[in-house]
């Protein structure tokens, strides 16, 4: 029952730290509450949706989606990047652009719908829930996540400098995992189980956590 547990808590652990990076976008642009509101509300909406289709997709599909997860990562990876560069180079020249360029770290992308979709099924075979209240939990965790750190970090009072440094942050460590978790899954020799493409993730998982865990570290130095 123990390791039951376990692997509930590092699945929504990770659900956090990929809610926590859509709150830090949503946290250092220059946005309303109403538009966090429905940014979290569109994720609770969407794990519902991939909670409903669990049952719908098989083991095929979703090793093409594994697959493709690496080649959607150094996308995103490149888009965080040059994203990033944009918004500080409009925010020196004295014009504030993070309302729109904080879509590219907060709008739902392909590696977070795929974790999503991952971790829906890990717990659903884990616990033997519904679809639906598993994405329900899901859902709410990532709504919860989203709406108390975008508050969070829109007190610290940031600037979308920071927004941009944040995204060049995460986009490089990004380009990182496309290429050191192939060669983890391809040294250890490991093959992708019946219960979804968890190897694929879990290391991913660990590596934002560990991001994310620094530079809140290194902001709170800095301040």
């Amino acid at each position: 029952m123990n390791s039951v547990y376990a692997i509930v808590v590092g699945i929504l652990l990770g659900i956090m730290i990929f809610a926590l990076k859509t709150g830090v976008g949503c946290g250092f642009s220059n946005i309303c509450r109403r538009d966090v509101l429905i940014i979290a509300a569109s994720y609770f909406v969407i794990s519902v949706i991939i909670g409903g289709l669990i049952g719908l997709v098989d083991q095929s599909r979703l090793d093409m989606m594994t697959s493709m997860g690496m080649t959607l990562h150094v996308v995103v990876a490149l888009l965080l990047i040059g994203a990033g560069i944009y918004t500080q180079k409009k925010w020196s020249c004295g014009h504030d652009v993070s309302r729109h360029t904080f879509l590219f770290i907060s709008v739902p992308c392909p590696v977070c719908l795929t974790a999503l979709f991952v971790s829906c099924m890990i717990l659903a075979s884990t616990l033997g829930w519904s679809g639906f209240r598993i994405g329900a939990l899901v859902g709410f965790v990532f709504f919860f996540t989203v709406v108390s750190s975008s508050w969070i970090f829109r007190k610290m009072h940031r600037t979308p400098e920071d927004l941009g440094a944040v995204m060049m942050f995460l986009g490089i460590f990004y380009l990182l995992g496309s290429m050191l978790v192939p060669a983890y899954i391809k040294s250890r020799q490991l093959q992708i189980p019946e219960t979804g493409g968890e190897l694929h993730i879990v290391p991913l998982l660990i590596m934002t956590g560990i991001v994310a865990c620094g530079y809140v570290i290194n902001t709170f130095k800095g301040e």
